[in-house]
């Protein structure tokens, strides 16, 4: 499936050009990746061979994921689509696998040329993957070329979650957010960074999250595009499916209508895979299948992914969907991907207990637009709160530009 770089596998310091001096149980291997043709073949062959449903009885996407967009994604996939690309992209990073806690851990490492840049980890959600960030590695590292100062630089660090890409699949229950976010702690550290910060959305989000909670050495602050921060009672009553207590701003009354309207029209996929993941071994069987529920996260993404497939141009291409979607299935871990919503225990959108330094950025699309003033109660050392005029769930992919933008505003009263 991957290739580790066998010819620079014993190089010693940092991997990525650093002073790092790996301890003995914790090696750091370079990799590349690279599938046989074969694994290529029989995926346009199972493509090709789809047993498709009958149309929706609806004008909508009531009813879930259009026959028509899948339909249109699958004519390109099977036809047009080079996953050749989306390797040349990946193997052109460095890319590494390092043991923590028992299990293989993938992960992007670029250092920027520019002294004094801040180290960050950077960690996807579900859909998604490492392709989330694809974009924004190089205006981040080698900010001078992208409309940026040097003084904005950082030093970036992408792991794939366990479970998902190129990251060992746990063969144990307890893989679960408050986990990984230690797990990231113990990254940082074996990588020598002493000072750092952490980003996350969806899942990366809940990871950020955490690790700010749990405050290990070395972290200064988090930036979040997915932030925790509805209030216990409002959280409970939402989940619950009853009334919420009364006394909201216009602006909090807005956020409880979006997170009712999605855990009543759209947390289905979370709810499968939270209590049944196993069960949906036909994503691990069927590519359209598997293609069909990844781009059923929320509503305004998959209305953008349709119009995309429609033939319109904006946000995500039709490579970047299919990229994810091929890596999910080429490491066949959509089973062990969703087994983190099995494992999760904790509030999607509550309060998690962070007093550490926290960024924010809101974005219009997003699944719901935290208020500020739920924003400034749960993250009291709030040090930005930005409201963004476009993009949504998937900002790093989406909007590049202006997510690359925040963080470098949200950081630099930390530098």
């Amino acid at each position: 499936m991957f290739t580790p770089w066998a010819q620079t596998a014993d190089r010693g310091g940092d991997p990525a050009g650093g002073n790092t001096t790996p301890s003995p149980d914790g090696t750091i291997r370079p990799f590349a990746v690279h599938f046989p043709e074969k694994d290529l073949v029989e995926l346009r062959r199972r493509i090709l061979a789809t047993r498709w449903p009958e149309k929706e009885t609806v004008a909508d996407q009531s009813q879930g994921t259009q026959l028509a967009t899948v339909q249109a994604l699958a004519r390109y996939w099977a036809s047009d689509y080079d996953w050749r690309k989306a390797e040349a992209k990946l193997n052109a990073v460095p890319n590494f696998i390092t043991k923590i806690d028992g299990l293989d851990i993938h992960f992007i490492h670029v250092r920027s040329q520019h002294k004094n840049a801040l180290p960050m980890i950077v960690t996807h959600g579900w859909p998604g993957s490492i392709i989330e960030q694809m974009k924004i590695i190089e205006p981040l590292t080698n900010p001078t070329a992208h409309g940026g100062k040097a003084s904005d630089a950082f030093h970036l660090v992408i792991p794939s979650m366990p479970g998902y890409g190129f990251s060992g699949k746990p063969t144990t229950t307890g893989w679960n957010p408050q986990r990984i976010a230690r797990a990231w702690a113990e990254l940082m550290k074996r990588l020598g960074y002493k000072r750092y910060v952490a980003q996350g959305g969806d899942w990366g989000a809940l990871i950020s999250d955490f690790m700010a909670a749990q405050r290990p050495a070395g972290l200064i602050g988090i930036h979040t595009n997915m932030p925790g921060v509805v209030p216990p009672a409002v959280d409970k009553a939402i989940q619950a499916g009853n009334p919420v207590p009364s006394g909201r701003s216009a602006e909090e009354k807005c956020a409880i209508e979006q997170l009712e309207s999605f855990y009543r029209h759209h947390v289905a996929y979370a709810q499968m895979m939270g209590t049944r993941p196993q069960t949906l071994t036909g994503l691990t069987d069927s590519p359209v299948g598997l293609a069909a529920f990844l781009i059923d996260h929320d509503t305004p993404s998959l209305k953008l992914i349709s119009r995309v497939f429609a033939g319109h141009t904006e946000g995500l291409s039709r490579d970047d969907v299919l990229d994810n979607t091929t890596l999910y299935w080429l490491t066949s871990t959509p089973i062990s991907a969703a087994r983190l919503y099995w494992e999760n225990k904790a509030s999607f959108f509550g309060v998690k207990g962070v007093s550490l330094p926290v960024a924010v950025s809101v974005f219009p699309d997003e699944i719901y637009q935290a208020p500020k003033s739920w924003t400034e109660k749960a993250y009291p050392n709030l040090i930005h709160y930005n409201r963004l005029p476009k993009g949504g769930h998937f900002a790093a992919w989406e909007q590049p530009r202006l997510f690359t933008e925040e963080l470098r505003t949200s950081f630099r009263s930390l530098r």
